[in-house]
């Protein structure tokens, strides 16, 4: 299964890509800025990029030229509303593989993207089983999670739910997000099943440690980051 990056700030055009691109047996992990998607490239093994040029933080082309000096073999295509000849060749002279410019059909992005990903398959990593957050290990290959070395026993969704947050580490994730992502359903106002879920983990990740890692943002979410202190872990 193909792992794509996309990085797209217009949650809902966002939302629209992934899903076609997950329609289409693909995996998608999502950043709405540059510097959050160069940290995800560091930490997981991406097969393609897909990015969007205007973009805060960090935009598309400060992004896809630390990429193509970090990771050359990943191929981008760059996603714009900017479609005039010089736009393209700065995207290009940036070390993008293809450029497409908005509106644009979902067939035609999957074309190129299919394009691309048999254009780069030799080359391609091998997919990496180890997702890793300061002293959090988490193998997929032998669905095993540790921490300083000792192992933490999680029920499957408590890993799927360590997992996501793994993906995204210093990052808040709303609970809307992680219901989508995670439990694959529209987030339930009326429930607090992912609030329970948070404080299940949170006790097995953090409880016998100095060091909190799972924090609540009020109103906004959860995030996995050392040190932050704008959080709840009642």
């Amino acid at each position: 299964m193909p792992h794509i990056l996309l990085v797209e700030d217009d949650k809902r055009l966002s939302q629209l890509i992934a899903r076609g691109l997950m329609e289409n047996d693909m995996e998608v992990n999502t950043a709405a800025d540059g510097e959050t998607a160069l940290k995800l490239t560091g930490l997981l093994n991406f097969d393609l990029i897909i990015t969007d040029i205007i973009l805060p933080v960090k935009n598309g082309l400060e992004f896809c030229k630390e990429i193509k000096i970090l990771k050359p073999e990943i191929p981008v295509i760059m996603l714009t509303a900017l479609g005039t000849t010089d736009d393209k060749l700065e995207g290009f002279d940036s070390g993008a593989d293809d450029y497409l410019t908005k509106p644009f059909e979902m067939r035609e992005l999957l074309a190129r993207v299919k394009v691309l990903l048999k254009r780069y398959s030799t080359y391609r990593p091998e997919t990496s089983t180890l997702l890793q957050y300061e002293d959090i290990e988490m193998d997929l290959k032998l669905k095993t999670v540790t921490r300083s070395g000792n192992l933490i026993k999680l029920t499957p969704k408590e890993f799927n739910l360590m997992k996501f947050l793994l993906e995204n580490p210093e990052r808040v994730l709303s609970r809307h997000e992680i219901a989508e992502n995670v439990w694959d359903t529209h987030f339930d106002t009326g429930t607090n099943f992912i609030d329970v879920y948070i404080n299940y983990i949170r006790k097995k990740i953090d409880r016998s440690f100095e060091t909190k890692l799972i924090h609540t943002k009020a109103g906004m979410g959860f995030i996995l980051k050392k040190g932050y202190e704008d959080s709840s872990n009642t």
